[in-house]
């Protein structure tokens, strides 16, 4: 783990040495795109709901993070990544879900530390999706930070949660993106694959949490909403994309 986070690292490093020039140019083109682009509005209505007819006590989720956890691109959270996920979830284990989402757009890992952990409602989960690793690409941040920053979130979701199972979502698939230019989009893309090496070797050490690698087929047609983020029917794609690879691929 220490050899490889060195790697990242240096990489990063060196990266940014060799971009520094052409610094400015990436700014104005960001901020273009930016200005372009748009922000969509956050999915509205309830934040909690409950889906399945399996009968009984049920089970409880979270699910925590970004943009995406937000629900940008989607009417309300039941067309979102929440609701979505929690459909996926109750049909593969039988049982009805109660699914609480907290989730804003242009968190990384330490805010969500510092501004969403302190909303989560004081209760048990038994499963728990975060969303998370678009902004801490998009803002630029280490491998030595982002693995810090998620070792520390995912410690506190455990105190709290001691018998949770985790589903950690992708990284961003930048190189998928319709609305980001390049180069940034080749600079960002390069980032996001260290972050999902990243990620993918802190988590194959921990007990019950599971991330779901950086996906290879993608439909893209009517995926996005604005060329960055899921449309409604992105997040039912992806969100099925996700059980699957978690049922075919872990034991939990």
């Amino acid at each position: 783990m220490a050899i490889n986070l060195l790697i990242w690292q240096t990489i990063y490093l060196i990266s940014g040495v060799l971009v520094l020039p052409f610094s400015p140019f990436l700014y104005v083109q960001g901020q273009l795109t930016r200005r372009r682009v748009g922000v969509l509005p956050g999915a509205a209505g309830e934040k909690s709901g409950t889906i399945g007819d399996g009968g009984g006590v049920g089970v409880n989720l979270l699910v925590i993070g970004e943009s995406t956890v937000a629900g940008l691109g989607a009417r309300t959270h039941e067309f979102a990544l929440a609701g979505q996920f929690a459909k996926r979830l109750s049909l593969q284990i039988g049982k009805t879900v109660n699914w609480t989402v907290i989730g804003k757009n242009g968190v990384t890992a330490r805010r969500t530390i510092d501004e969403l952990v302190p909303l989560i409602p004081d209760e048990t989960y038994d499963h728990i999706l975060v969303g998370l690793g678009g902004n801490d690409v998009m803002r630029l941040s280490s491998p030595r930070k982002w693995r810090r920053d998620m070792t520390e979130l995912l410690g506190i979701l455990r105190k709290k949660n001691p018998n949770a199972v985790f589903f950690l979502s992708n990284c961003p698939m930048i190189k998928l993106s319709t609305a980001i230019p390049h180069p940034i989009k080749f600079l960002l893309w390069e980032l996001s694959k260290l972050h999902d090496a990243n990620i993918k070797d802190l988590t194959s050490k921990m007990d019950r949490v599971f991330y779901y690698h950086q996906p290879r087929n993608i439909v893209l047609e009517g995926f996005f909403a604005d060329g960055i983020h899921p449309s409604e029917k992105g997040y039912s794609d992806w969100s099925e994309s996700m059980m699957k690879f978690f049922t075919e691929n872990y034991k939990w």
